[in-house]
């Protein structure tokens, strides 16, 4: 059971009599109970979690009309989900009572179950419910960006404004000022018990120094410090600035706080940032941001590297030095063989997107490039369209097979315009 959700049976005064409705009736109730549904009255309506109006038979769209207009008393925006059914007039009247609900501006859709068992049609309603919720997350949800976008970002530095009103997120500055000095307060006692961890777990230490690693740690914590007090879910950084101001790197601080939840991206690139969140919200799995370092149009396949992998998605990992500073701490790491997804959002109203999937077919350590590396080969999707419309450097990479439910996602919340 992976929602928790409410369903009411919106009734005309003409119920049909007889055991066979009622028997049909009760399937559906207990079906909708095993996706995690709750059988709700009207004296229910005043619980926020998600809500879903099934419609017994026609002659009941004003009846509909009426109880979402006391439910909107208590929560206002929400999508108005039908529930359909093949008997008894249900689905003409799911239809006109949507087609009226959109007239005046409501969000919405009709759901068909074809009878109790339909498992793709509950299937179904168990996404759309979850969209719904994602997309209701990712605008409460709060994306530092601590420093501005590095200066080679040109197609990844949108407006606040156009991230926020597309994609929902409030966008929240942070200056670099106030991430050196949190840096420079982080007390020596907090230092060890972290640094010790990453070291012991690692297979090999090449570059890195004890200075190296416990100035890592330091900018962990000041990073935390930020998530804690800006109360974010997930932010971005300036990273290089560290490079080139403290000497150190941010690869191992946003690396932890990706496996501790908090979505980290690099380089002040808010666009792949923003990315990373919704494939976790709507996957459940860590994302990962990287550079497409090498590709063969010919056998549909490229290279993704980057130093800042988390470490709860990789196999083992060495420490190494960033690639392009040779300073600091970056994390090596070995990817398993497998399935995976890759997205990349943008364009000028930031409503375009990128998907491909395919499989992992080995890890890397060339030394010419950033230290992660994952030779991809896609089955879904086209290297040529990288080339040829690209929406800008950095993509993101999950775990297992996700192109049609993040299609699904984005056709509904994002291209439709919603």
């Amino acid at each position: 059971m992976t929602q928790q959700f409410g369903f009411i049976f919106v009734e005309s005064l003409f119920v049909p009599e007889g055991s066979e409705f009622e028997s049909s009736m009760a399937g559906y109730t207990q079906a909708l109970k095993q996706i995690g549904g709750e059988s709700w009255i009207p004296e229910k309506l005043n619980d926020v979690k998600p809500l879903v109006y099934f419609m017994t038979t026609g002659g009941t769209e004003q009846v509909l009309l009426d109880i979402r207009a006391q439910r909107r008393k208590i929560v206002r925006g929400e999508p108005v989900l039908i529930v359909a059914h093949p008997a008894h007039n249900s689905l003409p009247a799911s239809l006109e009572v949507l087609a009226r609900l959109q007239q005046e501006g409501a969000e919405g859709q009709v759901l068909y179950l074809s009878g109790p068992d339909d498992v793709q049609g509950l299937q179904k309603i168990e996404d759309v419910l979850t969209d719904f919720q994602v997309n209701a997350a990712l605008k409460r949800s709060r994306i530092g960006l601590i420093g501005a976008p590095s200066d080679w970002l040109v197609a990844s530095s949108p407006d606040h404004a156009t991230l926020e009103k597309t994609w929902g997120p409030k966008i929240v500055p942070v200056a670099m000022d106030e991430i050196n000095r949190l840096i420079k307060d982080v007390s020596p006692d907090a230092i060890p018990a972290v640094r010790d961890a990453l070291v012991e777990d690692a297979t090999e230490i090449q570059e890195p120094s004890p200075t190296d690693f416990d100035d890592v740690v330091r900018v962990y914590f000041a990073l935390k410090q930020i998530v804690e007090k800006y109360e974010l879910d997930a932010f971005s950084i300036r990273c290089f600035d560290l490079v080139l101001g403290l000497k150190t790197t941010g690869c191992f601080g946003l690396s932890q706080l990706t496996d501790e939840g908090v979505i980290t991206g690099c380089e002040g690139d808010l666009v792949s940032t923003i990315g990373l969140l919704w494939v976790k919200m709507l996957t459940g799995m860590t994302p990962w941001m990287a550079n497409p370092a090498q590709l063969d149009e010919v056998n549909n396949q490229l290279v993704l590297a980057h130093c800042t992998v988390p470490r709860g998605i990789i196999k083992d990992y060495a420490l190494r030095s960033h690639f392009e500073s040779d300073l600091g701490v970056g994390i090596q790491g070995t990817l398993p063989n497998g399935p995976v997804t890759l997205v990349r959002i943008g364009g000028k109203n930031m409503k375009q997107l990128w998907l491909a999937e395919g499989d992992i077919t080995q890890s890397g350590k060339a030394e010419d490039l950033c230290r992660t590396q994952a030779e991809i080969k896609l089955s879904e999707g086209h290297i040529s369209e990288l080339l040829e419309n690209p929406l800008g450097n950095h993509l993101v990479m999950v775990q297992g097979h996700h192109f049609k439910r993040l299609l699904g996602w984005w056709k509904q919340m994002i291209a439709s315009g919603r």
